[in-house]
């Protein structure tokens, strides 16, 4: 892996894409920083820091629970959301699907309603985050509010747009690698979490601290194993008339991938259980029982625990049902003169590809749901938030292997355009 980034800087047009990601970068962690107009930064972070969503999933996302005063507040969130449901919405409408198959013109059309899609997300979620910190502003004005909420939707909307000139002109997808930088950018925090634990408990909190890293490496071996992980379904193709020739047939594999959703259902899944969380902070005056049942859906309570693993597994299947059509996979294959050995084409082939994807997918929903609950788990056990977790750390695996075959595809089309031009 090193003498592939060794290889890459050596080459001009690769360190030139990296040098632009990291510039980029640069400008998302600085973005993070400027606070929003009229904003009173302590107040904001002392309210976030007593809050029960300030180490949510989102804030890590978003930039780090200390960056929620910041006009990137929002961060690569609204984008994620409207991508996600336009992706939904792909299979559900007719019209958004017969798009999906014209090719990059099409796929160019859906990508300018997620990009409407999420200004509109922007703005509702920037309205509501206003509300939330109204009484945080050192000026209580509605021009203060009207230009507070313009702040984070041109700021939400512009992490849009360089996410989009990183896929473009850097390394990588671009939503995930600033995703990426804003996750890397908190675990400074949580190493200064377990280096206070060493500092306070001594040899103790040594040992603590010592069980939790070899428990986060042991997980990252885990993670890389389910991201690697597929299961390849032997494909026969017949031979067949092609004009004048006779083509012969081939064999070939399907790959299933352990998780499809990936880690889709885990934010599914968390964005569901902190709803009623999100709907507390609009209402002054919650009552006792809506505070009870906010405090047993969080996910350091056993019950909360329960309805976030059974959350995970739903939305697992859910996402896999909508990307994976066995039914349409199976049409496909008796076209073009495809069987799977031993199993007959059309019907039953398409309820043997179910039968496997079912399987797969109760494999891949349990790997998942035990690396969410592995930063949960740690908090019981240890009675610390470390900060990053498994949810964090599947994401920081999968965009570095994401980097590291960009990088490898980048070399080997320079290698053969090379080995063409010589």
């Amino acid at each position: 892996m090193f003498k592939i980034f060794v290889n890459s800087w050596k080459t001009k047009e690769i360190r030139n894409k990296i040098l632009y990601t990291l510039m980029i970068f640069a400008i998302v962690r600085l973005g993070t920083q400027i606070a929003l107009p009229g904003i009173d930064t302590a107040g904001v972070v002392a309210a976030r820091e007593n809050a029960a969503m300030a180490g949510t999933l989102y804030s890590v996302i978003a930039g780090g629970a200390n960056s929620s005063w910041s006009i990137f507040a929002m961060g690569i969130g609204p984008y994620i959301n409207a991508s996600i449901i336009m992706q939904l919405l792909t299979i559900a409408i007719p019209k958004f699907e017969q798009l999906s198959k014209e090719g990059p013109d099409g796929r160019k059309q859906l990508q300018s309603y997620s990009r409407y899609l999420t200004v509109i997300l922007a703005l509702i979620q920037g309205i509501g985050l206003t509300y939330t910190y109204q009484n945080m502003y050192l000026v209580h004005s509605p021009l203060v509010y009207i230009a507070s909420v313009f702040a984070l939707v041109c700021g939400s909307t512009f992490v849009m747009w360089l996410a989009e000139q990183i896929t473009a002109k850097g390394i990588g997808n671009g939503s995930s690698m600033i995703i990426f930088i804003n996750i890397v950018s908190n675990l400074p925090m949580g190493a200064a979490s377990l280096y206070y634990m060493i500092v306070g408990s001594g040899a103790i909190g040594a040992a603590k601290v010592a069980a939790i890293l070899i428990i986060l490496i042991i997980v990252l071996a885990f993670i890389v194993c389910v991201n690697s992980g597929e299961r390849r379904l032997p494909v026969q193709y017949s031979s067949k008339m092609v004009g004048r020739k006779q083509a012969s047939g081939r064999s070939t594999t399907m790959p299933i991938k352990v998780n499809t959703s990936g880690v889709i259902s885990i934010i599914f899944a968390i964005s569901l259980l902190q709803f009623p969380q999100q709907i507390g902070m609009f209402i002054p005056n919650k009552g006792a029982t809506f505070t009870k049942v906010t405090d047993v859906l969080q996910m350091t309570h056993p019950v909360g625990a329960i309805i976030y693993v059974l959350l995970i597994f739903f939305f697992t299947y859910f996402y896999t049902s909508i990307v994976i059509n066995p039914n349409e996979i199976a049409m496909n294959m008796k076209k073009n003169g495809g069987f799977i050995p031993g199993i007959r084409p059309g019907q039953p082939t398409s309820a043997y590809i179910t039968r496997v994807v079912n399987r797969i997918t109760l494999v891949g929903a349990i790997c998942y749901a035990i690396l969410a609950m592995v930063p949960v788990v740690l908090q019981w056990i240890f009675k610390v938030n470390v900060g990053f977790g498994g949810t964090t750390l599947i994401i920081v695996v999968g965009v570095c292997l994401d980097i590291v075959k960009a990088l490898e595809s980048q070399l080997l089309m320079r290698h053969y355009k090379g080995f063409l031009n010589d």
